[in-house]
């Protein structure tokens, strides 16, 4: 491997809960405008790309000086989307996942993602998590929860020249996902305490959906059906854990939030307005 490292947005033109979203304009630009600057501001990647469904959304990145690649409407998922992008670029190692739908990521956050994968060559995914401090986050299905074995020691290996600033630290590195669900897990038998919600190493995460995939797990995951634990969840990264791939997970003290509705995005317009 060369770890040569590509950030792909999938950019899906329709929304349930709010449509065409990533059209939608604050602050002088639309969100997707907003989404690939921030991700343009990490440094670990080589290249930046935006992977579009509809030609709407083509012009739009063009509009801004951005990449694109059309991709099909039928793509079951951003994952699928992402893999697409894989195939058409055959030098690059290292693919990161930012969400279209989130103008505020924090491109340290893009770049430890992206280091954590590069370092550990045991890992096919590296993905994002932070302590859920809150029962009610906890009880909340729309939070999807991550367990974590705990890690036994320093993330692995040395950042390339050049790219991330910094190896992450060991606080940094959260350790291995074992499951990921909607529920409020792992279950406490005596029940959720301030104790419990405060422990160290966590004991409880909120799951980020950012991603960083290697170009073979790319190749595996377009090539499988979903599995029995995706379909029950809804969630496409347990296909990876039911198939035994190892998810490494970064840990940050706080989530940027995404645009999912129209009270997000109202919330969103004030906050940079």
């Amino acid at each position: 491997m060369n770890n040569r490292c590509m950030i792909v947005i999938p950019a899906r033109l329709a929304s349930t809960r709010l449509s065409e979203k990533l059209l939608r304009v604050a602050g002088g630009k639309t969100i997707l405008r907003h989404t690939w600057e921030a991700a343009s501001n990490a440094r670990i990647a080589d290249a930046v790309v935006v992977a579009v469904d509809d030609p709407k959304l083509a012009d739009e990145v063009e509009s801004f000086g951005g990449r694109f690649v059309m991709t099909s409407v039928d793509c079951p998922s951003g994952t699928d989307r992402i893999a697409e992008v894989a195939a058409q670029f055959p030098d690059f190692d290292a693919f990161i996942n930012v969400q279209g739908d989130e103008p505020e990521i924090d491109p340290d956050t893009v770049d430890l993602v992206g280091t954590i994968l590069i370092n550990d060559a045991s890992a096919d995914i590296a993905t994002i998590g932070t302590p859920i401090r809150s029962e009610a986050l906890l009880q909340d299905p729309s939070c999807v929860k991550i367990v974590v074995a705990a890690a036994g020691g320093e993330a692995a290996g040395q950042s390339r020249a050049g790219q991330a600033a910094t190896t992450p630290t060991h606080s940094q590195f959260a350790g291995s996902a074992i499951y990921f669900s909607r529920e409020a897990v792992p279950h406490c038998r005596s029940g959720i305490t301030p104790e419990t919600l405060a422990m160290e190493p966590p004991l409880f995460w909120h799951h980020l959906g950012l991603y960083a995939y290697r170009r073979d797990f790319l190749e595996w995951f377009s090539n499988q059906p979903p599995s029995p634990l995706e379909q029950s969840e809804r969630l496409e990264q347990l296909r990876a854990i039911e198939a035994g791939k190892r998810i490494v997970v970064g840990r940050v003290q706080s989530a940027a939030p995404g645009i999912d509705t129209e009270a997000d995005f109202q919330a969103f317009a004030e906050r940079i307005r």
